[in-house]
């Protein structure tokens, strides 16, 4: 190869010749961002035009050439194999500049023409000195030949023509002469000062190693652009046939992201089901390889390749275009998948849709299947299943499924093997009652399930959930007053307290309903809900509203109904293969034990109501398992040791040593310290079981509504409606000084209990900075102040536990404030009244000035 510098009017000009940008490129794709930073560097030039030519110009990039095999010796042509994005932006360039002077200087736009974008004497695409991609062409020739085409969306040949017109017409001012005088600077800056390094192959050369060399080091282009230039490069004679009639629809129905997620598809059904997709090139390479004779796949092998991806495209549309189903009953079926964003069960539907575009499969059998996908997820969702398995399992369906029965049955019976974890009935009707749903999976997910549920009742006007604004609510409160409270005693079986019972079922499905009214419902007696409740259009809200009381019967109960219902809703697997359930369960508990930091502990109570059991099945568990990691650091819900439990260590079972030696301190009476005490909803946070709370989802989510009213001042009503004014007027200090600190305010959208973060890093862009607290109301029990310990840990400077551990103890100097430093890695939080203090106002701003440095010190470096 020769390399040489040069500059575009060095390499354009001259004798007739044309440069084709080869089908395996990618299609034109500079955007504003590319186009204003090379005009900025043209403007530049433009100042130097009239010195030195070879002095303080701009080098503008590489540009590698092979010989065409259409190359002719009168006629050279040449195969752009890198660099066409920046010739067809220089090209479109000169256009602007040609038709800007046309009209008063018409020579001078003529011999633009000439000298840079025709070959004068030659006819139809030979005319064109640079050929683009068939899909780009139509739109270019058109600029060439002064008739610009209709604006199409995405057209951005057009779009990068348009932006050099603009900015010439911005720049020419109001006299013609000097304009013309402007324009005819900024051509000779395009042709003359940027400088290019022409990379030059000879014939004979690998130019499809060459693209490889420039292009998979590993960002520049995609594993389907790669995959596409390995293609058409194998395709000499057939390849503008095949481009136009199967790969230009294909490309066009499809984004660049879903088109390679297409190709991966097309590897594991064709058999290679432990691909990644990020080896998508490298996979299907070899694959066509391996499989050619010669060790070179011939043309009819990667064209029946093409012609069959564009096949499988239909179907992969209707995947994730349920729109795109013609059935109204699949369409529902598919629709359900993408909302619960389902994509690791792509495969098993793409099997599905092939099966029945070749007639293998009626509509019914494909319902039967699509309900099989449906209930394997939500009950592994229920049921607390891990998911970390998913992708495999998916995977290996199309090689699996059996020859000799139909694809429902089969898939019924892949699903159902036992290391596929698909819940039984027994199994689902007892997480349904006892499992604390709302603390698992998505939250569309759970949402996706209540509605599901109330569908089931069958109400003659149904609910159109897609324009519907409804959110979960929990019947019986997160945070209960008082009322519920003494109902609860009232449930409570002997030995365990309200506390522990409202802990057990608040998250479970039986408590939990849709609701457009959250935020009237809010923490409320259950008589004032019932009113709300009964005016509900959903079916499931009226049966609420019909219960004279709420509390652990009436919600055990309305579990039972809602199990029933699921079990209609979502088929069970096959029998016969048994059950994992108490396996899976006590799994779970052994992980959150291993995972509790040191200076903490837990009880059996949040135990049980973490993994869906009893506080006494735990205990015995427990006391049965020999070995069991941090096994005597779970107590009674007082924090005394169980009476009874023996713990055969090196302490010589001596369970308080045990614990004070890793951390936990004891009050007078010979309870452990309540502050270091893990419940249910920290023990789902440690093992990420949870989505938790998290400015990006709550924090800015959306716009504020036109009409409502705004996040800040609800979040002060509900504020003001359960702190003292004292309390109140502290907070808002505390606002102020933190925006003084350079921070912003991130206010949530929540109804019922909204929040404030005290965000640092750019306004509107939460995923892009940081946040040390999160403010809630009180929901009836005082204001808190959430530490989020848990988010700092995955954001520098703080991943360092040492740093977290500082700025506990700034935290700990206020009067008040005793978070225990087992939390380290979870949201701890303290009354915001003792920000009524003076002194501890001032201590929690340096704090934050102080955390503020930190981050500030990181982000220069």
């Amino acid at each position: 190869m020769r390399a040489e510098e040069t500059h575009f009017a060095d390499l354009v000009q001259g004798r007739a010749q044309q440069f084709q940008v080869p089908l395996y490129q990618r299609t034109y794709s500079w955007t504003e961002k590319q186009l204003t930073q090379l005009w900025s560097d043209i403007l530049d030039q433009a100042e130097l035009v009239g010195t030195d030519p070879t002095v303080h110009t701009h080098f503008l990039g590489s540009v590698v050439l092979a010989p065409s095999p259409q190359n002719e010796a009168t006629f050279p042509r040449w195969l752009v194999v890198d660099g066409q994005q920046r010739l067809t932006t220089l090209s479109l360039a000169l256009m602007a500049v040609r038709d800007h002077i046309a009209g008063t200087h018409p020579d001078e736009a003529e011999r633009i023409d000439e000298d840079y974008l025709i070959n004068k004497r030659k006819p139809g695409e030979q005319r064109l000195r640079l050929l683009p991609t068939q899909a780009d062409r139509p739109q270019y020739a058109a600029h060439v030949n002064g008739a610009p085409p209709v604006p199409a969306a995405g057209d951005r040949v057009s779009e990068a023509y348009r932006f050099f017109r603009i900015r010439l017409l911005e720049l020419s001012g109001s006299e013609e002469p000097s304009a013309t005088q402007e324009a005819l600077r900024i051509e000779q800056a395009i042709t003359s000062r940027l400088t290019l390094v022409a990379v030059t192959a000879e014939r004979g050369d690998n130019v499809h190693r060459i693209f490889e060399s420039l292009n998979n080091t590993g960002l520049k282009l995609s594993q389907a652009d790669l995959l596409r230039n390995y293609l058409f490069m194998r395709l000499p004679t057939r390849g503008e046939q095949v481009y136009q009639h199967h790969w230009l629809p294909l490309q066009n129905s499809l984004g660049n992201d879903e088109l390679e997620q297409l190709m991966w598809l097309q590897l594991v059904l064709d058999g290679d089901d432990r691909v990644r997709r990020q080896d998508l090139y490298t996979a299907q390479q070899r694959r066509f390889e391996d499989g050619a004779v010669s060790g070179t796949p011939a043309e009819a092998d990667i064209e029946a390749y093409i012609k069959e991806l564009h096949r499988r495209s239909a179907h992969f549309r209707r995947i994730i275009r349920p729109e795109e189903e013609p059935d109204l009953v699949v369409r529902g079926h598919l629709k359900r998948l993408q909302d619960w964003q389902a994509v690791v069960t792509h495969p098993a539907l793409m099997v599905l849709l092939d099966r029945r575009d070749r007639g293998d499969v009626d509509t019914g059998e494909a319902v039967r299947s699509l309900s099989y996908i449906e209930s394997f997820l939500v009950r592994r969702t229920i049921c607390r299943v891990p998911t970390n398995n998913l992708n495999r399992i998916f995977q290996s369906v199309p090689a699996q499924l059996p020859r000799d029965e139909g694809v429902a049955d089969g898939l019924r019976r892949v699903l159902s093997a036992e290391n596929r974890s698909w819940p039984d009935d027994d199994e689902l009707r007892e997480k349904i009652r006892t499992a604390p749903f709302y603390q698992y999976g998505r939250s569309n997910q759970r949402k996706l399930v209540l509605q599901r549920l109330e569908e089931s009742y069958g109400h003659p006007e149904p609910v159109d959930f897609a324009s519907a604004r409804l959110t979960i609510e929990h019947v019986l409160p997160q945070t209960p007053g008082n009322e519920w409270l003494r109902m609860l005693e009232d449930d409570a079986a002997d030995g365990e307290s309200a506390e522990d019972l409202h802990s057990r079922l608040q998250h479970t499905l039986g408590n939990l309903t849709l609701t457009a009214v959250n935020s009237e419902l809010s923490n409320h007696p259950f008589e004032r809900k019932q009113g709300l409740l009964n005016g509900s259009h959903l079916e499931m809200n009226r049966q609420i509203a019909a219960t004279d009381r709420w509390g652990a019967k009436e919600i055990l109960a309305r579990a039972d109904d809602l199990a029933d219902r699921a079990v209609h809703l979502w088929p069970a697997p096959l029998g016969g293969v048994g059950r994992a359930e108490r396996s899976r369960d006590w799994q779970l508990a052994h992980r959150a034990l291993a995972a509790l930091p040191h200076g903490t502990w837990t009880s059996y109570g949040d135990l049980a109501a973490f993994i869906g059991s009893g506080p006494q099945a735990v205990g015995t568990h427990l006391a049965n398992a020999e070995g069991l990691t941090n096994a005597y650091r779970v107590l009674n819900g007082d924090g005394k040791i169980a009476e009874g439990f023996r713990w055969t260590g090196p302490d010589g079972g001596d369970v308080r040593a045990r614990l004070s030696a890793d951390g936990i301190h004891f009050t007078a009476t010979g309870a452990a310290d309540p502050a270091q005490r893990l419940d249910v909803d920290d023990l789902s946070l440690l093992l990420d079981r949870t989505e938790g709370r998290s400015a990006e989802e709550t924090s800015l989510a959306g716009p504020e509504q036109e009409g409502e009213e705004t996040r800040a001042a609800r979040f002060l009503r509900q504020l003001s409606a359960d702190d003292s004014p004292a309390t109140v007027a502290a907070v808002r200090e505390l606002l102020t000084r933190w925006e003084g600190l350079g921070g912003w305010i991130g206010y949530g959208a929540g109804k019922v209990t909204t929040s404030a973060f005290l965000m640092l890093g750019r306004a509107g862009a939460p995923g892009q900075g940081i946040w040390p607290l999160t403010l809630y109301p009180g929901g009836g029990r005082g204001g808190t102040a959430e530490v989020v310990f848990a988010h700092m840990a995955n954001r520098e400077p703080f991943v360092d536990r040492a740093r977290r551990a500082e700025l506990l103890d700034r935290l700990n100097a206020l009067d008040g404030v005793t978070i225990p430093e087992g939390k380290l890695e979870l949201r701890p939080n303290f009354r915001l009244a003792v920000l009524e203090k003076s002194q501890d106002l001032e201590l929690l701003e340096a704090a934050l000035l102080w955390f503020r440095d930190r981050w500030e010190e990181h982000r220069r470096g």
